[in-house]
């Protein structure tokens, strides 16, 4: 016989968990990891500030916890896409979900980009490295559809693809102009269809 008390209080504390996970990369995303706090985190979760040291002991494990975030949304987005039957498909589809972020990119940029080159700047660490992580799982993603599609040199037509995201998240902060995702995404689209 199981004990249903503790089943719930499982479930309840993996809830706890991955609110402040998604929390954490949300305000993370607009703040910043330097000027995030964990209250700040705790205050968008609607937890408790004393209760995420229970699940995460320092602001550095919410900034990974925040990269896991923004992994396991990278998943659910390609798992998703993985659904259609044709790779130039699931590309153009990638496409179309970073313009439809568009304000969210001209107000913050691209989330994992962003924080990568913020970490980066940091002299120890090694979050920028699990941030790396976390843009390879698109690099790889991306590999394996140009592979599919049987073009030549698929490593650097990724990079290419992932790199003109970057540039154009990137811009559109910058010029605070969600239009440059429109126009770039437009210039993507036309650019996989001709391949």
């Amino acid at each position: 016989m199981t004990d249903s008390k503790g089943s719930t209080r499982v479930r309840a504390a993996g809830a706890k968990r991955q609110r402040l996970m998604s929390a954490a990369a949300e305000v993370v995303h607009r703040q910043g990891a330097e000027r995030t706090t964990i209250a700040d985190i705790a205050r968008a979760a609607d937890v408790p500030v004393g209760n995420v040291y229970y699940y995460f002991k320092t602001k550095d494990e919410l900034v990974a916890a925040a990269l896991s975030e923004h992994a396991r949304r990278l998943g659910t987005l390609t798992g998703g896409l993985d659904a259609l039957p044709d790779p130039r498909a699931r590309l153009k589809g990638l496409v179309e979900a970073w313009v439809s972020q568009r304000e969210l990119a001209a107000r913050y940029g691209c989330p994992t980009g962003t924080l990568a080159a913020e970490l980066d700047k940091r002299a120890e660490g090694g979050l920028d490295a699990e941030a790396g992580r976390v843009i390879r799982l698109l690099l790889d993603w991306a590999e394996r559809q140009f592979r599919e599609l049987g073009l030549p040199e698929p490593d650097g037509l990724a990079l290419t693809l992932v790199g003109a995201y970057q540039g154009m998240s990137l811009l559109a902060n910058a010029l605070r102009e969600p239009g440059v995702m429109d126009r770039e995404g437009a210039r993507l689209l036309a650019w996989l269809d001709s391949l």
